[in-house]
């Protein structure tokens, strides 16, 4: 086999980025000039390096792993790729203890042909460190002091000038550090040197991002042979929202979303996520929407060469009383309506299904919104319109200026053309005067809001299908109405009606006199 090295432009020159084994053997290095390391191994075969390949690969690699745990993350230390770190709290005992499964995690990627090494610790830093200078090895809570003792002391995960200047201090390894002025060492080598070592020793806690939405509620199977068809993973869908119903009524609580995760033999993830418009936990609801879900892939559905592991997650949750017949078995009478909703979202997509909202404004165009029935916010009493102001059946996006004519001071116009069409004017009543709110100055006004990323409800991460082929985006707004213009200060608006018995909502902008002609506008219609 031939050495093979990827190389890529550092400050202007090719040098090697990574070599394998055989790169290795022949001395080769990373950070080499492209053109040394070629006149060492005239047979190198070389590749330039895509990072963001690499790192998307590895992602979705690293929710594979979420078949062993939960929760799992891609630790960026050291690289934005190429470390994996499991909490693995409370599932050990599914694989037999924690040295089985640290066993059967390293040698089923040592089987694809991985190279690997992995250890066991109560803190990720002391789990890194272990990991990557001492494999292999278990320790319990408690023992990380003496267990990373003897480490070097690049395994606190520091950056290359401050181990460089520890080692031209004489202190190479991890135990040197303890019981030495810590003031000293922060003033020298900076604060991060601290924390990384309070972070190894468990003194201060260390987060980490979970890939992978946490869910506090699951049930999964696992095959003994891959399955690959969707009625299927449909059938187990079923069978596993039984089994998450059972446990969510066990609790007194429902969830409003749920994910169902496919995990397949080569190594990659898909999410097919659905959404209630109310907390539920009935077996036969949640099975149908995820139906309805599968009904949007479109084709797109690829098992590549089977699944061999499914799980159904819930999140969203809240209290639902125990006393509940169904998935929405409420006393407001919006059983059947909210069973609507939720099959023609889980079709179409959340954003398909709106409903309006009123917002605490006197503005007409900005006293509606829309958002989606899935995921409603609570309404602002205060935003509820005034029965006794006069306000149209229809009203148009974008008030239409109109032209008028037998105009009479401070007061509406005989006649108007509206889209070259005459209309004769026989009543009218008004004027109602609207000022424009100066501290909404310059603001865009929003049809429909986009959802705020990373909420449970709707979750960036939860995509549909996460595979190789990309995926089209879905409108995340309808449209935005132009700037609010704020020298558009005073509308005085009329009721009017025509000669054909329309009835017409209009207003005008500016006052007769002024240096600037009065503009009119149609706004809306009453029949």
């Amino acid at each position: 086999m031939r050495p093979f090295a990827l190389w890529e432009k550092q400050k202007g020159a090719m040098r090697l980025a990574a070599v394998d084994a055989a790169a290795a053997k022949a001395n080769l290095i990373s950070g080499q000039n492209l053109s040394d390391a070629r006149a060492l191994v005239p047979e190198l075969e070389v590749r330039e390096i895509d990072r963001a390949y690499l790192e998307q690969v590895f992602f979705d690699f690293a929710d594979w792993h979420s078949n062993a745990s939960p929760i799992v993350a891609v630790h960026t230390a050291a690289a934005p790729y190429g470390d994996l770190i499991l909490d693995i709290t409370g599932v050990a005992h599914l694989f037999g203890g924690e040295a089985k499964m640290l066993e059967l995690l390293v040698n089923r990627l040592r089987s694809l042909g991985f190279t690997v090494s992995g250890a066991i610790a109560d803190t990720v830093g002391a789990a890194w460190a272990l990991a990557h200078f001492s494999p292999g090895r278990i320790v319990a809570g408690g023992e990380s002091e003496a267990a990373l003792a003897n480490l070097p002391i690049v395994g606190l995960r520091l950056e290359e000038a401050q181990v460089a200047g520890l080692n031209q201090m004489g202190l190479k390894s991890i135990g040197q550090l303890y019981g030495r002025d810590r003031r000293a060492l922060q003033a020298r080598f900076g604060a991060s040197l601290i924390e990384r070592l309070d972070q190894a020793l468990g003194r201060i806690e260390e987060r980490i991002t979970p890939r992978l939405p946490i869910a506090e509620y699951y049930a999964e199977r696992r095959f003994a042979e891959p399955i690959g068809y969707m009625d299927d993973v449909l059938m187990t869908a079923r069978d596993l929202a039984i089994q998450l119903g059972l446990r969510l009524e066990a609790e007194g609580v429902g969830a409003q979303s749920f994910h169902l995760l496919l995990y397949r033999v080569d190594h990659k993830v898909m999410n097919l996520s659905i959404n209630a418009g109310r907390a539920t936990r009935d077996p036969n609801h949640i099975a149908q929407l995820f139906v309805h879900r599968s009904e949007r892939l479109e084709g797109e559905y690829d098992a590549g060469f089977g699944i061999d592991m499914i799980r159904l997650a819930a999140s969203s949750l809240s209290e639902v009383e125990s006393t509940q017949l169904g998935a929405f078995e409420v006393r407001d009478g919006a059983a059947d309506l909210d069973r609507l909703y939720d099959r023609m979202t889980s079709r179409l997509g959340p954003l398909a299904l709106t409903r309006s909202k009123f917002v605490n404004t006197h503005i007409p165009e900005r006293a509606a919104k829309l958002e989606p029935v899935i995921a409603p916010t609570p309404d602002d009493p205060e935003a509820l319109p005034d029965p006794e102001l006069q306000r149209p059946l229809r009203l148009l996006p974008h008030p239409e200026p109109i032209n008028v004519m037998a105009e009479v001071p401070h007061g509406p116009p005989m006649r108007i053309i509206w889209r070259r069409i005459a209309y004769r004017i026989l009543k009218a009543s008004g004027p109602e005067r609207i000022e424009a709110e100066w501290w909404r100055s310059g603001k865009n006004l929003e049809v429909l809001e986009p959802p705020e990323r990373g909420s449970k409800r709707h979750d960036p991460r939860d995509d549909p299908k996460k595979t190789d082929k990309p995926k089209p985006k879905e409108p995340e707004h309808i449209s935005a109405l132009d700037a609010f213009d704020p020298l558009t200060t005073v509308r005085d608006y009329y009721v009017i009606e025509d000669d054909g018995g329309r009835r017409f909502w209009i207003f005008r902008v500016g006052l007769y006199g002024a240096a600037e002609a009065p503009r009119w506008f149609l706004h809306g219609f009453f029949a």
